[in-house]
């Protein structure tokens, strides 16, 4: 007995160590430490190599956040117990990843310009201005081009300066055989790509025309045509990517890079490029800078509040280039939203598609589903195992590649609904005659009911899975004492089944119709929002709804990415979506109440 009391009170101080030791969370073999010091030493490299990038790109938020977020992972996994702190993080940080940052990101990017044109900060901005905006005056040098290649086979331009030939009176001097204007030649320069351009002594020139007065500046020698070092390069020889090659080429005229020179319209004639703008504050100072024209230094470009270098940053001032910055506008991009008058029509048109859509399509796809779940809820059907697979065949297969189908299947002149369901011509045997077809996908009214009737074929199945999984929830004896009291199936069904489904599958339908209310990828892939009305300056057609049209401000190239406005549009699907969900679950506990 006293074995027994012994043994009993050893299992026990075990269990209560194995408890505690649990509870603590604590790693008691040195396999599991050595594991845990590898995986915090693998996350701990990564986020130093991130907080180098970040250290090197400025980003001092985010920098403080990173650093912020790996100290609090050691701790948990460091620190004995908090072992449902050590479950969540991984949870939390995904969470954190992927759903919070975006919606702090969006939120913050709503109140800001941030546009194709806004797109860095003022140091950014300015750096692009100075080094992209260059222009050819009247009076630029112009060169006569002899295309030449290096050692290492680079092509290289050797530039003749040309000036034209004058009389007297200021009239060009022309060639008396083929009628076409005189050039003197003067300074040579040789321009290497990847090199600066450097000049050229005219001893080592060979020139077009040779004679003994070559060295004589302005003699009738022509143009150079080569030099020591360097073989001719025959341009007409090379291949279309090649050629197009030496038309972007650009030759640098200094380390300053104020101006380079580059062809002009042939492969014979290159033009010299002049910066347009410089710092109008002496040493270039990205602090509190400011530009002037170097062709007229009294005009002087200072930062707006739009984010724009304007004349003597004035909101109304010439405005100096294209390109801005990021700035915070406040609430401007929301008064776009619910004030401009180019955007109320469209906008007020999609909102109340994209409210119909959703509704119709959890409708209908419910209705089908639902449908379908009592047919083969009868206990005489045989087979049922069968016909429940083959119905969720839609649902199975890829969406992206069933609305790619049916966008086949909708061709107004070749589909196969048009030419052999309903027998209309083929576009292929008479073209004319077949654009009387259905316009499936081009009349806006027709392309609403293909959308919402490829929507019902790949949302119907998932009706059909969670009905038929509810009704069989439902008790059988509820049915049987209904029937014997004599009530009709149409009576079961809305008496007894259909206030017990709608209590179980409420959430489902919620989330079905928040799907359907973003459902982009449908709209993308089948239409693409269209047919598109551009006549109010907007990218929005008559099937885009809310997300669509987001995604069409936010990335399409044609009318400029506007990612500010996006962002204020995001939000406000955001808070409607989620009012309506709200509402909706306060609804659901309302028949539950009622149940």
């Amino acid at each position: 007995m006293r074995n027994d009391g012994e043994k009993s009170t050893t299992l026990v101080k075990r269990k209560k160590r194995s408890s505690n030791s649990l509870y603590d969370s604590t790693t008691t073999s040195t396999k599991g430490w050595v594991t845990k010091i590898i995986l915090l030493g693998i996350v701990d490299a990564v986020a130093v190599f991130a907080s180098f990038m970040l250290f090197m790109q400025e980003q001092w938020l985010p920098l403080i956040i990173e650093i912020a977020v790996v100290a609090l992972v050691n701790w948990i996994y460091i620190k004995r117990g908090s072992l449902p702190a050590k479950y969540l993080a991984p949870g939390l940080a995904f969470l954190v990843a992927f759903q919070i940052s975006v919606l702090v990101f969006s939120f913050f990017t709503a109140f800001t310009n941030y546009s194709t044109a806004h797109n860095g900060d003022i140091k950014w901005s300015t750096g692009a201005i100075l080094q992209t905006n260059f222009a050819t005056t009247d009076d630029a040098a112009s060169y006569k081009v002899s295309w030449l290649k290096d050692s290492k086979g680079r092509p290289a331009e050797l530039l003749s300066l040309q000036e034209l030939k004058t009389d007297v009176n200021g009239e060009p001097i022309l060639d008396p055989d083929t009628g076409e204007a005189l050039f003197s030649y003067t300074d040579i320069k040789l321009g290497v790509q990847g090199e600066f351009v450097q000049a050229v002594d005219r001893a080592i020139v060979t020139w077009e025309k040779p004679g003994p007065d070559c060295l004589t500046v302005g003699s009738d020698c022509g143009y150079a045509v080569a030099i020591p070092g360097y073989d001719a390069l025959d341009v007409n020889a090379l291949s279309k990517a090649k050629t197009n090659a030496l038309y972007e080429l650009k030759f640098w005229e200094d380390k300053s890079r104020t101006g380079f020179i580059n062809l002009a319209g042939g492969l014979d004639t290159a033009v010299a490029s002049t910066q347009i703008y410089r710092f109008a504050n002496p040493g270039g100072d990205y602090s509190k800078p400011s530009l002037t024209k170097i062709a007229d230094p009294t005009l002087v470009f200072k930062p707006s509040k739009d984010g724009y270098y304007r004349q003597d940053g004035k909101i109304d001032g010439e405005r100096a280039s294209e390109t801005g910055w990021q700035v915070f506008v406040g609430g401007q991009n929301f008064g776009v939203i619910f004030g401009d008058q180019k955007l109320r029509e469209p906008l007020l048109k999609i909102i109340s598609w994209t409210i119909i859509f959703a509704v119709l399509s959890v409708l209908t796809t419910f209705i089908v589903g639902l449908a379908i779940a009592l047919l083969f809820d009868d206990a005489r059907l045989r087979g049922k195992k069968i016909y429940r697979s083959i119905m969720i065949l839609p649902y199975a297969f890829p969406g992206f590649l069933s609305a790619y189908v049916w966008k086949g299947l909708f061709n107004q002149k070749y589909g196969f609904i048009n030419t052999v369901i309903l027998g209309q011509p083929n576009g292929a045997i008479n073209m004319d005659a077949s654009l009387n077809n259905v316009p499936w996908l081009v009349d806006g009214t027709v392309a609403k009911i293909a959308v919402l009737l490829v929507n019902l074929w790949l949302g119907f199945p998932y009706m059909f899975l969670i009905t038929t999984g509810a009704l069989q929830a439902i008790p059988a004896e509820l049915t049987e004492s209904a029937t014997i009291d004599g009530a009709t199936p149409s009576q079961i069904l809305r008496l007894i089944k259909m206030p017990l489904l709608l209590v179980s599958l409420a959430p489902l339908l919620i989330s079905s119709f928040a799907f359907n209310f973003n459902n982009f990828s449908i709209i993308y892939l089948l239409t693409g929002g269209g047919p598109t009305n551009t006549a109010t300056g907007y990218d929005a057609g008559e099937t885009d709804i809310l997300i669509t049209f987001v995604y069409k401000i936010a990335f399409s190239t044609g009318t400029g990415r506007n990612y500010g406005l996006a962002s204020a549009f995001s939000i406000l699907i955001f808070l409607v979506v989620g009012s309506m969900s709200l509402i909706s679950f306060r609804r659901t506990k309302f028949l539950e109440d009622i149940n």
